[in-house]
Parts: C-alpha cells; sequence; structure tokens
C-alpha cells in the first residue's frame, strides 16, 4: 500500500545533481510518473509528455523516475531527459519508500512529502483520479492522460526488488 517516502531520502537526476527528496520539493509539490525500467516503459513517454504539457506551468514540479542506472533512464525516457527532471534511482529506494508494489506509478506528493494520492499499474482511470487531484491542489487545468495508442490497462510489471 502506497504511503508517505522517507523526505531524507536521496535522489540523483539524470543531470548528476543529488539531493533530498525534501530539497526536490522545497518550492513546488511534485508529480512523479515511475516507469518501469524495461524496454515496454517506453509505451508511456507520450502519457508523460501529456501530463508535463498540461503542468508545466503550474505549482507542481513533473518528474520522472526509472528505477535504474542513468544510461536504462535515457533509454526509456528518449528526448524527456533533455526537457524534464528525470531521476535515476538504481536501488528502487523511492518506489520503496513509497511502499509501491507496481509499475508504472503516478504519484503526487505535497511539499512536506507527505503522499497525497498514488495510482500503481497502468489504469487511465486511477491516473486520471491523481491528474484531477492534483490539478484541484494547485488551481489548475487538468490533463487528459488518456490518448490514442497508449498501452492497454494492466497491472504492470511487479517492483523489482
Amino acid at each position: 500500500m502506497a504511503q508517505n517516502p522517507d523526505p531524507q531520502l536521496q535522489l540523483t537526476s539524470l543531470r548528476g545533481a543529488t539531493r533530498t527528496l525534501d530539497d526536490w520539493a522545497t518550492v513546488f509539490k511534485l508529480a512523479i510518473v515511475i516507469l518501469p525500467p524495461r524496454p515496454e516503459a517506453k509505451a508511456f513517454v507520450p502519457v508523460v509528455e501529456r501530463i508535463f504539457a498540461t503542468f508545466a506551468d503550474s505549482d507542481v514540479r513533473t518528474c520522472v523516475c526509472v528505477p535504474s542506472t542513468a544510461a536504462v533512464a535515457e533509454r526509456i525516457v528518449g528526448p524527456l531527459a533533455q526537457r524534464y527532471l528525470v531521476f535515476c534511482d538504481p536501488d528502487n529506494a523511492l518506489a520503496t519508500s513509497l511502499g509501491l508494489e507496481r509499475l508504472p506509478a503516478f504519484v503526487h506528493l505535497r511539499q512536506d512529502t507527505s503522499l497525497v494520492a498514488a495510482a500503481q499499474g497502468w489504469s487511465p482511470t486511477e491516473w486520471q483520479r491523481v491528474a484531477d487531484e492534483i490539478a484541484r491542489s494547485v488551481h489548475w487545468t487538468s490533463p487528459v492522460v488518456a490518448g490514442r495508442g497508449d498501452p492497454p490497462p494492466s497491472p504492470g510489471w511487479p517492483l523489482a526488488s
């Protein structure tokens, strides 16, 4: 079951900046898409781009986390790596700290890093619920999460240990 993460958890961006989760959330709430470290995760890049396109100018910082090395994360997110904040997390520390069991996942954290909402696996309905919660909390437009050509709903993949 999803839970509040450890605010002192260290996260490193693909650009090499390492800070605690608490530091990453100092100015903005966080909307984090956690993608599995599998080639199939590339299919979720259009979903991530729709979410980012809507929330880009809002008071939520949208980011991607791939629980793997920087090289794997870059292969999965492709051009997103140049445009957005992307974390590589080779130890699965973030997903584990959040109590997640399946990826992909979409989570919303307050500035104090407490968990507001989470969706595990790929359920467009559940991901839309998280997006709507984010939009409500920052008084912003909610993105339409699901789109033509998206993967079919699935429970996702178990979090690798």
